[in-house]
């Protein structure tokens, strides 16, 4: 392995250039630390790139919106965003038996067929009451937890199939530690309203998000990055990591850097095999640890599309998607004038049946489902298609995942490795988690 004669030595390095990575590499930055960041890909954003083509502008990862209930973390990033963000009422909805439901499935109860209302009503009511009498034992996975809350009715009619597709994994064999706050439980009164048709609203800190004019969710991360760009190495996919001189000796193969400090942002299942001696245990728990990948597809449309911000797919029958999304109803500069877009998300694993599609049949598959949906009106309105395929999209927090993570998380504590973000950390976090994991990590290493 080649190596440079005077190798680059840096107080921190920061090993990946996504949200997670940028982020800390600019709060560092502003501590007037020496820091770089190594990312593997010609362009920083990770889940977060943004994709411009034929005057479309797509987010490679999935639809993101800027929102939060964490007021630092929404202020500093509609602060580096500037002008170049707009604010838009949320209309979420969800496709439950060709009706455009109001979401959460819970606040639109009165717009189910009059059994399913029933049917839900019903249940939440008598699981509240055998709840509160201390006749349903706790939860003990992800799915059981989903019926002690909502109630047999909701839990099957939306809950449960929902999750199924998203999660791509059966909910009985998730744990329910991470969903407590996440998802919560509605208030008896909510739901009553809701059923007899009063007006509700769930999530209320979505109601209102942000969203960039220009350029995609990809334009908040390069906002952040603009004050440490010449920090930021693109194209360097570490190849092997030592300890060295009380620090750390990096390496891409070719080049060396030298670090006395090192922040891992990017997947445990990146980093332990650039890292020598992992032992068996170790190495067994990481590959445990569950996670689901992304397809992405991207639908440019010649005239509009409903007036929703994303719309949930419960029902398989419907497509492989889970959720499709509207860019275009989130920045008028995001598709050419007299134009629109759609975005649907597919999760898959290694080795399933959407892991061995090609392209061409995913995205004709989206199409013609979209079109048998009445969401697209037919094929002809369709001017541009693209697809993109992550490979780290989800965290799936199985049951073994705590015991799992726990030892992964030990090994590299001892190796003095800090993990920061999304697939470091190997927690679902959303961008303003992993904003908020990396102000936490440099105030708490001042």
């Amino acid at each position: 392995m080649a190596s440079a004669v005077n190798p680059i030595s840096v107080k921190t390095a920061v090993l990946g250039g996504g949200l997670t990575g940028i982020t800390l590499a600019r709060l560092l930055h502003e501590q007037g630390e020496d820091v770089v960041v190594l990312e593997q890909n010609v362009t920083i954003g990770g889940l977060c790139r943004s994709r411009s083509e034929s005057g479309f502008t797509f987010d490679i990862g999935g639809s993101h919106i800027i929102f939060s209930r964490d007021t630092e973390v929404l202020s500093f990033m509609l602060s580096v965003l500037g002008e170049n963000a707009d604010r838009r009422k949320r209309n979420t909805k969800i496709l439950y038996k060709d009706r455009y439901v109001k979401y959460p499935f819970e606040n639109g109860l009165y717009q189910l067929p009059d059994e399913d209302r029933f049917f839900c009503i019903n249940e939440f009511v008598k699981n509240l009451i055998a709840v509160e009498k201390g006749e349903v034992p706790p939860p003990t996975n992800f799915a059981e937890w989903i019926t002690y809350t909502f109630g047999r009715g909701i839990a099957e009619c939306y809950m449960l199939p929902y999750n199924q597709k998203i999660w791509n994994y059966p909910a009985d064999r998730m744990s329910h530690h991470w969903v407590e706050g996440r998802i919560p439980r509605p208030p008896v009164e909510d739901i009553i309203k809701s059923a007899i048709g009063i007006e509700t609203e769930g999530y209320v800190h979505q109601a209102v998000f942000s969203y960039p004019i220009e350029g995609g969710i990809e334009a908040l991360v390069r906002a952040i990055a603009e004050p440490i760009l010449p920090a930021v190495r693109t194209g360097f996919r570490v190849a092997s990591i030592r300890e060295e001189d009380g620090g750390f000796a990096i390496s891409d193969g070719n080049e060396v850097i030298h670090a006395d400090r090192l922040i891992s942002t990017i997947p445990l299942q990146n980093l332990l095999p650039s890292l020598a001696d992992v032992p068996a245990e170790v190495q067994a728990a990481c590959d445990a640890l569950r996670y689901n990948s992304l397809c992405s597809v991207f639908i440019g449309l010649a005239g509009e599309v409903p007036d929703i911000s994303w719309l949930y797919i419960p029902d398989p029958a419907t497509g492989l998607f889970n959720r499709i999304s509207f860019p275009s109803n989130y920045s008028t500069k995001v598709a050419p004038p007299g134009h629109s877009s759609i975005l649907a998300e597919i999760t898959y694993n290694d080795g399933d049946a959407v892991s061995r599609m090609s392209d061409a049949e995913i995205i004709e598959h989206t199409v013609t489902s979209l079109v048998a949906a009445g969401i697209i009106p037919s094929k002809d309105a369709v001017v541009y298609t693209g697809l993109e395929r992550q490979k780290f999209a989800y965290v799936v927090y199985d049951i073994d995942y705590l015991r799992n993570i726990a030892i992964v998380r030990e090994f590299c504590r001892e190796r003095g490795i800090n993990l920061v973000g999304r697939f470091s950390q190997f927690e679902y976090l959303n961008m303003d988690g992993c904003i908020r994991s990396a102000i936490d990590f440099v105030g708490a290493n001042r």
